[in-house]
This record gives C-alpha cells, sequence and structure tokens, in this order.
C-alpha cells in the first residue's frame, strides 16, 4: 500500500457556502477511498480485466454505505439531500483521487443509470432503482456503438427494435459500455420505428451475448465490453418515457455523467498534485530540495490553480443540475472538458517531476510502489469517454456562436 500523503486540497483551496451534508458526504467517502479502496487498488489496477477480478466487494461496500443512494430522494427511497448532484461530484472526486476506475463504476451504477430512470414511469422506476440503491443488481447504460460514439443520431444508431407481440426484439451491437460484463440489466438506446429510444433489456436472457471484457491502456478494475442483441426481447412496459424521447434521456443522463467526469478529473488531479507536492519536498538534487526550484513551483502552482478552477466549475455545474436546470450549460461541457484536461497535464508533469520513479509503478529493488505512471495512463481515458473532450468545446462554441 502506498503511503499517505499531506493533502494540499486543505491549505489552498477553500470552498464557499458548501452545505455541511456535502461535507459529510465526502468524510464518509474519504474515509471508505482511505481505508479500503487504496489499500488494494494497486492489485486491482496490476491484473488484467476479467470478471474475476470486478471489485465486486468494494461496489457492494458502497451501497452498504449508502453512496449509491446520495442521487436520488427521500420519496424514491434515497438520501434526500438538498444538493444531491453536488454531493455524488464531491464522490466522485473523492474515489477517484485513489482510484478513478472505482469512481467510473460508481458513476454508471447510480449517476447515469438513475437519471435515465428519471425519465421513466413510477412503476419502471421502481422496478429497478431500488435495486441500483441496494447494489443488488448491477446496471449499465448502452448508446455506444462500433460506429456511432459522439455522433449519436437515428442515422448512426444500428440498434433496432423489431414488434414482437407486446414488446419488440432488439438487434444490434453496443461497444465499450461500462459494467457490461457483470451487468444484470441496461439501459439500451435503439431505434423504434425510426426514432430513437430508450429501453430496459435483460442481460440474462436469450437473445444477448456479452464479450469478455476489453483490455485498456488504464483503469482495469473497470470493466468495459460489447453487448450483442440478437433477438432479445424487450415488453413495451420496459420503454422509458415514450417513443422518440431516446436521445433527449440519453443526454440527460450523459449531463450528470460529464460533472461527474469533470469531478473524477479533479480528483486524479488533486491525488497528482499531492503526490509530487511530497516527492519535490523530499527529493533533493545538485545539493537542494526539488520543491525550491523555481521552473518546478512556478508549475506547480499553476497546476493548483487550474484544479481550483475545474473544480469550481464542477461544483457549479452540479449546482446548476441541483436548482433545477435539466442541462446546464455552458458549466457542463466547461466542467468536462476543463476537470479531465487538467489531470491528463498535472499526470504528464507529475510523471516527469518524479524523474525515473514516475515511470516505474513498482520497484524491483525494495517493492516500493508509485502510483504517478498509472495516474498518466488512466487520466487519458476521462478525455474521451462521456463525450470526447473536442465535442464539449464545440457545445461551449455553440452557446456563443449558435448552432
Amino acid at each position: 500500500m502506498e503511503q499517505p500523503i499531506e493533502r494540499t486540497q486543505e491549505r489552498i483551496y477553500h470552498g464557499l457556502n458548501i452545505p455541511s451534508e456535502v461535507e459529510e458526504v465526502r468524510a464518509r467517502a474519504r474515509h471508505f477511498a482511505e481505508h479500503e479502496v487504496a489499500p488494494v487498488v494497486t492489485a486491482m489496477e496490476e491484473s488484467p480485466e476479467r470478471v474475476s477480478s470486478f471489485p465486486a466487494d468494494l461496489v457492494a461496500r458502497m451501497a452498504e454505505l449508502g453512496l449509491y443512494r446520495i442521487p436520488y430522494s427521500s420519496e424514491e427511497g434515497g438520501a434526500g439531500l438538498g444538493t444531491p448532484m453536488l454531493a455524488a461530484a464531491v464522490v466522485m472526486e473523492e474515489l477517484a483521487y485513489y482510484s478513478n476506475s472505482i469512481a467510473v463504476i460508481y458513476d454508471c451504477q447510480c449517476l447515469l443509470s438513475g437519471r435515465v430512470l428519471q425519465y421513466a414511469s413510477h412503476e419502471l422506476k421502481m422496478s429497478y432503482l431500488p435495486h441500483i440503491m441496494s447494489g443488488r443488481k448491477i446496471a449499465c447504460v448502452a448508446i455506444t456503438e462500433p460506429d456511432a460514439g459522439s455522433d449519436v443520431s437515428p442515422a448512426s444508431i444500428g440498434t433496432t427494435a423489431m414488434p414482437d407481440g407486446n414488446g419488440w426484439r432488439l438487434r444490434g451491437r453496443k461497444r465499450f459500455i461500462i459494467n457490461a460484463p457483470v451487468a444484470d440489466f441496461s439501459f439500451v438506446l435503439c431505434t423504434v420505428d425510426g426514432s430513437l429510444s430508450m429501453v430496459v433489456v435483460d442481460l440474462k436472457q436469450d437473445g444477448v451475448y456479452v464479450s469478455p471484457p476489453d483490455r485498456k491502456l488504464g483503469m482495469h478494475g473497470c470493466l468495459t465490453a460489447d453487448i450483442v442483441l440478437d433477438g432479445a426481447y424487450v415488453p413495451a412496459t420496459n420503454l422509458v418515457w415514450q417513443a422518440g424521447k431516446g436521445l433527449r434521456i440519453a443526454l440527460g443522463a450523459l449531463t450528470r455523467g460529464r460533472i461527474a467526469v469533470g469531478a473524477s478529473g479533479v480528483g486524479m488531479a488533486q491525488r497528482c498534485l499531492d503526490l509530487s507536492v511530497h516527492h519535490m519536498k523530499t527529493r533533493r538534487l545538485f545539493g537542494r530540495a526539488l520543491a525550491e526550484m523555481q521552473h518546478w513551483q512556478f508549475r506547480f502552482a499553476e497546476h493548483a490553480t487550474h484544479i481550483a478552477m475545474a473544480r469550481d466549475l464542477c461544483y457549479k455545474a452540479a449546482l446548476r443540475h441541483d436548482y433545477g436546470e435539466e442541462f446546464p450549460e455552458p458549466e457542463t461541457a466547461m466542467a468536462k472538458f476543463y476537470g479531465t484536461q487538467v489531470a491528463a497535464d498535472i499526470a504528464r508533469d507529475a510523471v516527469q517531476v518524479h524523474g525515473g520513479y514516475g515511470f516505474v509503478s513498482r520497484l524491483g529493488a525494495d517493492d516500493t510502489l508509485y502510483a504517478v505512471e498509472r495516474l498518466y495512463r488512466e487520466s487519458k481515458g476521462p478525455e474521451i469517454y462521456e463525450g470526447t473532450n473536442e465535442v464539449q468545446k464545440w457545445m461551449i462554441a455553440r452557446q456563443m456562436f449558435g448552432r
């Protein structure tokens, strides 16, 4: 296990008017991350992606701690917080500080999936939401396809639902679906009579094949895979909202997801900063501490400022969502692209400032662990998923110049 280090966030970032309920959530999530995630993250990430290595015990613990209930109202059986999206963003930040894999699993289980259900009928919602919050079943959201990622439209989505009695038969293939190898059900974007629609699909039935997990650059604890639908049956009652509302539902889910991913970038960036500050204070070069060298002082002063800016953007986007705005733009796009970009930028400098120690994950001589190599690899994924950063910039540009 990595040795504990000082969190510079406590000295150089001062949040304004953050509700006490959110700080309580932060304390709970941080304790879990420090005492249960951190001790196992190295072993989890050193293993290749396999269903048998999925961190099911940590997933279950998050349910026991009530973390999946945070985004939901008390009427739904949730935590009933006043600012649920802000609280969920803080959970993402704290989880990603030690493991972006665990943060992404959390995002998919209760933020993306749960947001889809916000559009569902009461009967459909209550058929699945209690399972999500309790962690008894694993959920996933299937939007991306081999030929459809950021360009979601009826013309690009190849998964179709054909009428069959009081329901449909689905045919198509989804790709890069988080949690798919272990999921019990999925929210699937498809076309019904030529219009984009969202349906809930039982993944344990005939007509569904989930491929072995993908092998990725990083985030080995988080499993992704293809979902192949070959005649899987969906009853009409499993249609979310109504036919033709699939894009609206997907964008609503991705709005939550993008705020959450921005916050995960902040968490990874903060970890890189803290590790680098600790190393620079203790590493001596040419007779003095690396922290005394002005070049690196200035570089990490810039990084600290960028982290604070990214954190504020994520919190602002979350609060606008909590205050009732379904699509709080441009802050959502800004939070996603800037939070993840900051993580990637500082991760690169963290490797550089650590020198040779930044290029290794485990030192053969004495088994010392170094995290920045893993953080450097893992910081790349968030710039791509939940809508590439280029798409986020395009969305910001549309706010200025129009469609």
